[in-house]
């Protein structure tokens, strides 16, 4: 697996202050997405053991909240094999701190309850179980807004997994309610 940038002390994907990595890699292709660069594989530089001990050393710092990974897409097959190991370490090093994964996929798509996805291999059940929050769905241009909290276009959602795990349904984050437009189409 390659990678674009790791970004530290990252604000703008997740709740509070994040470790950020951008995997390399997307099938997906959204149109005006806002890294077309990271579509390609060996976009960027090999994640290496090293890469990823620099990652999880930023954990030590008690402001940094989490780790996010997006992209590219994290939930492309060969990125998902990459990145289990990765997250389990995680998880095991830090249990406290959340992962939030952003993905063009929809959970339902991811889950197999839409039937059979080339992105819903032997990994996913896993990488979802590691998973505290879940921003799903394409970029759709047409219905864009200015003003979403974590997320591009209005379609997209929030998930918060360790609730939809608990309830067996799919419960939207409570940090939506902050964002007004979560469920209509106006403009912010």
């Amino acid at each position: 697996m390659h990678y674009g940038t790791v970004k530290k002390f990252d604000v703008a994907n997740g709740e509070g202050i994040r470790t950020t990595l951008f995997v390399s890699g997307c099938t997906n292709r959204c149109k005006n997405c806002f890294q077309p660069e990271t579509w390609a594989f060996d976009y960027g530089a090999p994640f290496t053991d090293e890469v990823a001990e620099d990652i999880l050393s930023t954990f030590e710092n008690s402001s940094v909240r989490g780790l996010t990974i997006l992209g590219g897409e994290p939930m492309e097959p060969s990125n998902q094999r990459a990145l289990l190991p990765f997250l389990r370490e995680f998880k095991k090093r830090y249990p406290h701190k959340t992962l939030w994964l952003f993905t063009g996929n929809l959970y339902e798509e991811l889950t197999g309850a839409l039937g059979e996805h080339p992105k819903c291999i032997e990994v996913t059940s896993e990488i979802l179980s590691l998973v505290d929050i879940l921003v799903d769905g394409r970029f759709e241009e047409e219905k864009k807004r200015l003003g979403l909290r974590f997320r591009g276009s209005s379609n997209q959602r929030i998930i918060d997994m360790n609730k939809t795990r608990a309830s067996g349904e799919i419960v939207i984050w409570d940090g939506c309610k902050l964002d007004k437009s979560y469920n209509n189409e106006e403009t912010n």
